[in-house]
């Protein structure tokens, strides 16, 4: 008796795409992060002190209880300040601290 040959199973290839996860949407950047980067901005600007405490008391009180109510208080202040600086000196603010400050507390 003669040996049968087993069979070539041929793999099947698949792409990259093919399993590749869906692209996620370009979620709004986190609010204490941008606001503690609008904070090191103000700082160096040597700008409205009373605005970087009360940034400063938010940044904390959100770090306790998650609530990012003043944080938006205060980032709405701070682009008003941004955009008043910008119409002085176009290159006093980055446009990208500008856009997500607007993602944040508009």
């Amino acid at each position: 008796m003669a040996k049968a040959t087993a069979k070539k199973v041929a793999k099947k290839t698949t792409t990259k795409s093919a399993t590749a996860k869906p692209a996620k949407k370009a979620s709004a950047p986190a609010i204490d992060k941008v606001m503690q980067q609008v904070l090191d901005k103000l700082s160096k600007m040597k700008a409205d002190q009373k605005l970087q405490d009360d940034i400063k008391w938010c940044l904390g009180s959100y770090g306790h209880d998650k609530n990012p109510v003043g944080l938006k208080e205060t980032g709405q202040r701070a682009l008003k300040y941004f955009s008043a600086a910008k119409a002085k000196n176009a290159k006093a603010v980055p446009a990208k601290l500008m856009s997500d400050l607007e993602k944040v507390a508009g």
